[in-house]
């Protein structure tokens, strides 16, 4: 199973994929995680990642399709894997597709979790409002002003991504703003569906 989930700031992606990668025993490959994986195992696809970000700079789409590729190619993944928080940009998702293809290999689905993001601004709001309410602190990057940037960036960057992959016919979109259960069943259905493609093709 080959899967990439999209989805705005607050989506459940990070839920989802962990239910995911429960159910199909492949690797749930986020951006950061691999990141900080592959500084820490000092490939060189790390190293090169390491030196960016210690000047502050954002590591480009080349050194982040390679750090990909290596877990990719992992014999854990070997079986599928779950890409999250990946591709951001279309031309990742462009040199995703290249990767892939250059191993024999293709997505099963690319699902995307809708939102409504006024909805989701108020459910931030609320959050933090009943956190200052108990005594506890809300963290810089968790209140509704740091979510408007994040979900900003999301627009202008990752959601031509969806896009890119409907007007390739393998976008199917899952209703974010279900009970976390009823969303997890919906993209069940939709992977049953890719899965049964898949073996008739």
């Amino acid at each position: 199973m080959r899967l990439v989930l999209l989805g705005p700031p607050g989506a459940g992606k990070g839920t989802q994929s962990a239910r995911l990668k429960e159910k199909y025993h492949v690797p749930q490959l986020s951006t950061g995680d691999m990141l900080r994986a592959a500084v820490k195992a000092a490939t060189p696809a790390g190293l090169e990642a390491k030196a960016i970000m210690d000047k502050g700079a954002l590591v480009p789409d080349e050194t982040v399709v390679g750090i990909i590729a290596d877990c990719i190619a992992a014999p854990d993944a070997k079986a599928g894997f779950i890409l999250d928080g990946f591709p951001r940009t279309v031309r990742q998702a462009e040199a995703l597709a290249k990767m892939l293809a250059a191993k024999n290999l293709d997505l099963d689905a690319v699902i995307e979790l809708k939102v409504d993001e006024a909805a989701l601004l108020a459910r931030i709001a609320k959050r933090v409002n009943d956190t200052l309410a108990c005594g506890g602190t809300v963290r810089a990057d968790d209140t509704p002003e740091a979510f408007k940037t994040r979900l900003a960036a999301y627009n202008a960057e990752t959601a031509p991504v969806a896009a890119f992959y409907a007007k390739k016919s393998v976008l199917k979109t899952v209703d974010g703003m279900a009970l976390v259960d009823a969303v997890t069943e919906a993209i069940d259905q939709v992977l049953d569906g890719a899965v049964r493609t898949v073996r008739l093709g």
